[in-house]
């Protein structure tokens, strides 16, 4: 027997009804915070960035393809690691279908990360991608962005993500949203990357966009630990099943190693 909660057909539209109010006034909210991130000053961006891509060098600009705009994922996938975080891949698996529509609304998607691009491109054709990812290999993007750290900042208690400065490095890891302080399941997801905490941990999740106006990149809007929530898709189904998210410790995998778990 069901431990959950019980009613009628006639009960359950009644609070249902109630839920659909809140509901909507969640989605009028969204539309608000949507409308203050577009309202957001653009800060131009003078530094002359270069990635390797898969047709070799490129500039910021070029990463906009023709676009006016572009959208880049900060994946965690840095120099030391042997297969990109779990965590973005299962994000990134819903990058494929979404890259289409956006490059034919004026924009551009790229996900960048410090790991060569031979690496990048191993792991790409291992998870059947095909979305643009760009290699930031020794170079100062992420660091600039607040997704990638140095070993020393991470000692010196110098590092700034999600728009705050964090401690000295214990035992924390990526934001206390994700380790709760240092007991969340960070150690097993570093495993996953064939590295250790701290170097795991010297990479980090997000999002940045940018416009290209008159020959000018300006970026506009960056996000990063649980401010990336919307983009993991699964999660906004399981938001709506039955048991939520229903989590005790690390449950998600890279999507062709189920069968192995």
């Amino acid at each position: 027997m069901t431990m959950h909660r019980t009613g009628t057909r006639t009960e359950w539209l009644a609070e249902r009804l109630e839920l659909l109010e809140a509901e909507k006034e969640l989605t009028r909210q969204s539309d608000e915070l949507a409308q203050r991130r577009q309202d957001l000053p653009w800060v131009r961006i003078d530094k002359a960035y270069r990635f390797d891509t898969e047709d070799g060098s490129a500039s910021l600009p070029d990463l906009f393809r023709g676009r006016s705009q572009l959208l880049v994922y900060h994946f965690m996938f840095g120099p030391d690691y042997t297969a990109g975080c779990p965590s973005c891949s299962s994000i990134a698996d819903g990058f494929n279908g979404s890259v289409v529509h956006l490059s034919n609304h004026d924009v551009a998607f790229a996900a960048v990360s410090r790991a060569p691009l031979p690496k990048l491109q191993a792991y790409k054709q291992r998870m059947g991608w095909t979305f643009p990812w760009v290699s930031s290999f020794d170079k100062d993007f992420n660091f600039d962005f607040n997704v990638s750290l140095t070993e020393q900042q991470q000692r010196d208690g110098t590092v700034e993500y999600n728009y705050r400065r964090e401690a000295a490095w214990t035992l924390r890891g990526i934001d206390d949203a994700l380790t709760k302080g240092g007991e969340g399941p960070v150690a097993e997801i570093a495993a996953m990357t064939g590295t250790d905490v701290p170097t795991y941990t010297r990479e980090r999740p997000g999002m940045s966009a940018f416009v290209l106006e008159d020959g000018i990149v300006y970026h506009t809007y960056s996000a990063y630990a649980r401010g990336l929530d919307a983009l993991w898709g699964m999660y906004q189904w399981l938001d709506r099943a039955p048991r939520g998210r229903n989590e005790a410790g690390v449950w998600w995998r890279r999507h062709d190693e189920y069968s192995k778990a």
